[in-house]
């Protein structure tokens, strides 16, 4: 009597694992399409041209995130307000996806337009706070904005949640910039920022940058900082480029071990001043 064919085990465990394996094929194709849809977003949100102004020296670094989803909402910016000097800002979304890079683009863009009806730092981050909050967003977002006269030398800034800025001057000084602060965009309505004022000296430099260059695992926000601080001491003493401190500064960022967004904006003049 012939013996009963048992089912191939083997074929039917390499079926479920050929399916196994399309699956996962599947989900890499949509996880790397949202990461290149965000990717896209951030790029075209970015500005792709500098102010330029007598004495002015203006470098950007950016690096974004890309591993897995964790794309975040890191920008900078810089334009020329109505009265012909410099509106400066960067800022970071909270989160780490699609979401968070969209709404960088809604800050980015409600900044620049609000600045056309004022230039004051505090004033425009207050107005920006009211707008995000009327979006009905649940993002929030950290920032930092400085309007600088270049004819002058004359700074005024004003942060909300963001980490400080960093400053150095030709003779030697350097440390990182000590103001009072508001709290984040987004969270808390009828809230006032301080404005703090500082004079850009010849050959200084101020250096606006994201937590992504200064913290993770490998290294705290105050040693990140400290190391900033180092270089833009360096750089300004030896009348390095703007673009060549930037780099250094998103080159020393390879080591804080993030997954984050790594942005840097370093500003220079040369003119009439006296230290920060």
């Amino acid at each position: 009597m012939p013996r009963e064919r048992l089912p191939d085990d083997g074929d039917e465990l390499l079926a479920r694992l050929g399916s196994l394996t399309a699956q996962a094929r599947r989900r890499a194709q949509v996880q790397r399409s949202q990461v290149e849809l965000a990717l896209a977003l951030q790029r075209g949100m970015l500005p792709r041209d500098l102010p330029t102004a007598p004495g002015l020296h203006l470098a950007v670094r950016y690096t974004p995130a890309n591993l897995g989803l964790n794309v975040g909402g890191d920008w900078y910016d810089a334009f020329t307000l109505p009265d012909g000097r410099i509106g400066l800002s960067i800022g970071d979304v909270q989160g780490h996806n699609i979401e968070a890079a969209a709404a960088m683009g809604q800050v980015r863009a409600g900044l620049r337009a609000l600045a056309s009806v004022t230039g004051d730092p505090g004033e425009l981050l207050a107005r920006t706070n009211d707008l995000l909050l009327s979006l009905g967003s649940e993002l929030f977002a950290t920032c930092t904005f400085l309007r600088l006269d270049p004819a002058t030398g004359s700074l005024e800034s004003a942060r909300a949640g963001h980490i400080p800025s960093v400053w150095a001057t030709a003779d030697g000084k350097s440390g990182v910039v000590h103001d009072e602060g508001g709290p984040p965009l987004g969270i808390e309505r009828g809230v006032e920022y301080p404005v703090t004022r500082h004079r850009l000296s010849t050959g200084g430099v101020v250096v606006l940058l994201t937590d992504g260059v200064v913290e993770g695992p490998e290294l705290t926000v105050e040693d990140g900082l400290d190391q900033v601080v180092r270089l833009a001491g360096i750089a300004a003493v030896a009348g390095l480029e703007a673009r060549a401190l930037a780099a250094a500064v998103i080159k020393g960022a390879e080591g804080v071990g993030h997954e984050d967004d790594a942005a840097v904006l370093v500003v220079g003049l040369d003119g009439p001043g006296t230290p920060l």
